[in-house]
């Protein structure tokens, strides 16, 4: 499974916008590495973020 993909079963299942470290505890991926992934998702418009700091999917 590629990690953008992961990190979107992580937000799906938690069902509420979610920071980038809690997103990479129930990921288990590293949080630099999910940074980096939720910055390409924001560029693709996968992503976006409602408050500061916090991510969702878009819907």
């Amino acid at each position: 499974m590629e990690i953008s993909e992961q990190i979107m079963d992580a937000m799906r299942q938690a069902g509420k916008p979610l920071k980038c470290g809690e997103l990479a505890e129930l990921s288990g991926i590293d949080k630099t590495i999910v940074d980096k992934s939720l910055k390409k998702l924001q560029k693709e418009g996968v992503v976006i973020s409602p408050v500061r700091c916090y991510y969702e999917i878009k819907k």
